[in-house]
């Protein structure tokens, strides 16, 4: 390939631009013979989502890539999305022995390993449930929470009672509720339901064997859904399991029944696949920051209940740091922040100079927010620049209705929320500092202090 249509391929890389890529290439008259060009292909698949088409073209090259460890390495990464861990170890641990040391491969290989072994348990477990339910095995049943005091379990709130609370459900209504869900809610959980029909329990953790997204050894959950359509956090609600099914992206495997901490990025849900439609669900937590992992959690739902500790019993700092450095580190940015770093032509790799800001904030905070300190200001600045730069004529009322969909709610690269008062705050100070003017009701950065941020960005 010539050097100039390589360093356009890397251009376009480096702006995400990775459909121009394909365009492109698919149309290149030397793609089928040229290595390098394949190689390019696949990994443009790759960053699209596209894995089975990556490893369709990885695979056309296998023999020359054999040597090559950044072929095994885009090997690796089509099958570990493609939830193939164990091939996938295979595929890291090969580009390791020929290139040792480099941080992308040995995570990955790290990864696959734990999640090839946790996907043989989920295999065996499914796999005995099913034919313990086809052999009939007898279960002794009793009513449910017979013997757990519930007088404790709810923490009563006006958060509580206006988003999750709903009047105890009527025959009528569960019935039409599982209609709509297309499943036979558990008896516990209808049970639980009548006695108070939705909120938010004292005790929030639940310990796992398996290390999630949010901890090595437990889950947390926000609250728990009731029999309804009305309230937010509902089955039925705005925020309910069809939501989450159809809008998210979970899996239909059965019904989302609590909502966990991370806003919407995982769920704790009633899995029907062993049971099917009309038995007695599972319990599982699914990652939607993951690939959409999941983690059994328990037998049934009472089962669930009653495994439900304080948060007091642990100490989720270091866990919560290192979610959180991930989270910065490999995250994808929400669409406005991609647009406005594509845009950038004064600074080189402006991705990596965020995530590198971003990384030393979660270093000396232990978690991803934005505050009234040194380094929070860098990035109130970075944002603002990135957005005016693009949209100059913006007002004060625009940037703060637009700030939030930068990095605050940014999906994967994001904070979950916000502060009002510590962007307005920023704002007043750099204003009255001199370095944000105001010209009939426009915001601008001053050419000096423009200057300084970029020189903050290139030594970062």
């Amino acid at each position: 390939m010539k050097q100039t249509l390589i360093e356009q391929l890397n251009n376009w890389h480096e702006e995400e631009e990775y459909q121009k890529i394909v365009d492109l290439l698919k149309t290149t008259p030397d793609v089928e013979q040229s290595y390098e060009a394949v190689s390019l292909l696949a990994r443009a698949y790759n960053n699209l989502g596209l894995y089975k088409e990556a490893l369709h073209q990885l695979e056309n090259i296998a023999e020359a890539g054999k040597q090559d460890p950044l072929w095994h390495y885009r090997v690796g990464y089509s099958l570990y999305h493609l939830k193939r861990y164990e091939e996938a170890a295979q595929a890291f641990h090969r580009s390791d022995q020929l290139e040792t040391g480099d941080q992308s491969t040995e995570y990955f290989l790290r990864r696959s390993f734990q999640k090839a072994e946790k996907q043989k348990r989920e295999q065996l477990r499914l796999a005995r449930k099913k034919a313990s339910l086809k052999r009939g095995d007898y279960i002794e049943r009793k009513l449910p929470f017979s013997d757990m005091n519930l007088t404790d379990f709810w923490d009563d709130s006006e958060y509580a009672r206006t988003s999750y609370q709903s009047d105890p459900p009527t025959d009528e209504r569960i019935e039409s509720i599982e209609k709509e869900l297309g499943y036979k809610l558990p008896s516990s959980y209808i049970q639980l339901m009548k006695q108070q029909n939705g909120g938010i329990p004292r005790n929030t953790i639940l310990p796992t064997e398996d290390s999630t997204s949010w901890a090595e050894d437990h889950i947390a959950i926000t609250g728990i859904m009731g029999i309804g359509r009305e309230k937010d956090y509902s089955l039925c609600g705005e925020f309910g399991s069809p939501f989450m099914i159809e809008e998210w992206g979970y899996p239909d495997i059965g019904v989302v029944i609590c909502d966990c901490p991370s806003a919407g990025h995982d769920v704790v849900m009633l899995d029907y696949r062993a049971c099917g439609r009309d038995g007695e669900p599972e319990v599982v937590h699914v990652d939607q920051e993951d690939d959409y992992e999941i983690t059994f959690l328990a037998d049934n739902f009472e089962a669930f209940i009653r495994g439900l500790v304080s948060e007091d019993e642990y100490d989720t700092s270091e866990e919560d740091k290192q979610h959180d450095v991930d989270k910065v580190m490999h995250g994808k940015f929400s669409p406005l922040l991609e647009e406005l770093c594509s845009r950038v032509t004064e600074v080189e790799q402006m991705e990596q100079k965020i995530r590198s800001i971003c990384a030393r904030i979660v270093e000396e905070k232990g978690h991803f927010t934005f505050h009234a300190n040194e380094l929070s200001y860098v990035m109130y600045d970075v944002q603002f620049w990135l957005y005016t730069k693009s949209y100059p004529n913006t007002s004060r009322d625009q940037y703060v209705s637009a700030y939030q969909n930068i990095i605050a709610f940014g999906g994967e690269f994001g904070q979950g929320g916000y502060a009002p008062s510590f962007v307005t705050d920023w704002l007043d100070q750099r204003i009255k500092e001199g370095r944000i003017v105001q010209n009939d009701g426009i915001l601008r950065l001053t050419n000096s202090f423009t200057e300084e941020i970029m020189k903050q960005l290139n030594e970062a």
